[in-house]
């Protein structure tokens, strides 16, 4: 028993010393007003001051515009020769549920089963993950935090990237279920395809794809007529966790690529009433003005990819948000890579720009657009007076991988550490090699 007692305490150690950050934490409270000047100020909804001004207390920002009306502050950055960003936004992320995807201990993205609506990924949330500092680094200060699995996985939330725990972290909670869709397309041709074991026929996947459909709508049916009972009514936790949904305080997030995927989703709006976004929606750009008119949002998932199919242009991933914005559909952009982690956001933001979106337009895609869909404008996406002072700052345009120097951020007007476990390598290697 004592050796297992040591081999345990052995394994927490070599986890901790994989996992922890120990020198950076969260910042204190903001107990000065605090004033950015001289910099090119990008609010976010396309507007942008040359030689502005930002003006933050209290975690708010009182004042952005130009320099000659800005009240006086008791600290001052000369940000001179940089640009000022609102903080930026990751739309749909495993952030805080995985740190490791080698490592079962530090996942927990999936539950058991097809129907768990009462599953929120808020209370799994990790606010210590080193993941999180290599996203600030960037200036991504905001995250929305997705449960993963089958069918209908559960609630998410959106989590501000400088916590102790996970109520800390919370920004905006519980505000989206997820529905995992299941693919519409058919898989079968060449040998061995749809035949199952001993040479048996495979069942039809379009038809178990569209019973499976049916049986969350069914829920959903069921669950409506659930919230019309009285108060006297037999409480079902799966249940009573749709209402959200039904009230339109939560909105149902559905993750599919495929356009008779989204037709499906449109179902949805329709008779149910649900405020819809799809996720992932490569194929989007092919139904524009049908989203348009069924107001629903999309948040694109990866830019850096391949075409959808094999007759698609080759640049389509790159161009597909332009496409949506003419069309006037509500978009955003996410950086789904499990390799990144999030972390190359503004650079998906960037192609996005080249390949038609515009700086501004792009760099809206990844903050206010953002916090519209997320359900948080009213708190941040932009530089406006009464919004949290969540401030990037960077030596040169954010969107460009070269340029892109982040040298400060602020959520809520804490001052946050620009390091990460990336960053304190490098200058490690720096010093043993005597690098200048």
């Amino acid at each position: 028993m004592k050796k297992i007692i040591v081999t345990l305490g052995a394994l927490v150690s070599f986890t901790a010393a994989v996992f922890a950050q120990d020198d950076v934490y969260p910042a204190a409270k903001q107990n000065k007003k605090t004033a950015i000047v001289g910099a090119t100020v990008h609010v976010g909804n396309g507007q942008v001051i040359e030689n502005g001004t930002v003006v933050f207390d209290n975690g708010k920002i009182v004042y952005a515009g130009d320099a000659a009306a800005a009240p006086k502050a008791e600290n001052t950055i000369d940000a001179k020769g940089k640009q000022v960003y609102p903080g930026l936004i990751l739309p749909s992320s495993n952030l805080g549920l995985q740190e490791i995807s080698g490592v079962r201990g530090s996942t927990d993205i999936n539950e058991i089963g097809e129907f768990n609506p009462s599953v929120r990924s808020i209370a799994a949330y990790k606010a210590e993950s080193v993941i999180i500092n290599t996203l600030r680094l960037n200036g991504i200060l905001l995250a929305h935090t997705i449960p993963g699995g089958q069918l209908i996985a559960g609630q998410s939330s959106v989590v501000q990237l400088d916590a102790w725990n996970f109520e800390d972290a919370a920004y905006k909670t519980d505000m989206g279920m997820h529905f995992y869709m299941p693919s519409l397309l058919s898989r079968g041709g060449g040998r061995g395809f749809g035949r199952g074991f001993g040479g048996a026929p495979a069942g039809d996947p379009i038809k178990e794809a569209l019973d499976k459909i049916e049986s969350v709508k069914a829920i959903f049916r069921e669950a409506k007529a659930y919230h019309q009972k009285g108060a006297d009514k037999q409480i079902n936790l799966k249940l009573e966790a749709t209402k959200g949904l039904f009230n339109r305080t939560q909105k149902l997030f559905v993750h599919c690529d495929q356009i008779k995927q989204m037709i499906v989703a449109i179902d949805f709006v329709k008779e149910f009433g649900f405020d819809v976004v799809l996720v992932g929606a490569s194929e989007s750009w092919q139904i524009a003005d049908l989203l348009k008119a069924n107001n629903i949002a999309v948040i694109l998932t990866q830019e850096h990819s391949l075409p959808t199919t094999d007759d698609d242009d080759i640049d389509q991933p790159y161009k597909a948000a332009s496409v949506l914005q003419k069309a006037g559909v509500l978009f955003c952009l996410n950086d789904d890579d499990p390799q990144n982690r999030g972390r190359n956001l503004m650079f998906n933001a960037g192609t996005a720009a080249a390949y038609g979106l515009g700086k501004e337009g792009a760099l809206q895609a990844i903050t206010l657009n953002a916090a519209k869909i997320l359900g948080v404008a009213d708190k941040t996406g932009t530089l406006e007076v009464g919004k949290d002072a969540n401030i990037v700052i960077s030596e040169g345009d954010i969107l460009d991988m070269k340029s892109s120097i982040v040298t400060d951020a602020f959520i809520q007007g804490r001052a946050v550490a620009i390091t990460s476990k990336h960053k304190q390598l490098y200058e490690r290697y720096k010093h043993k090699y005597e690098i200048k």
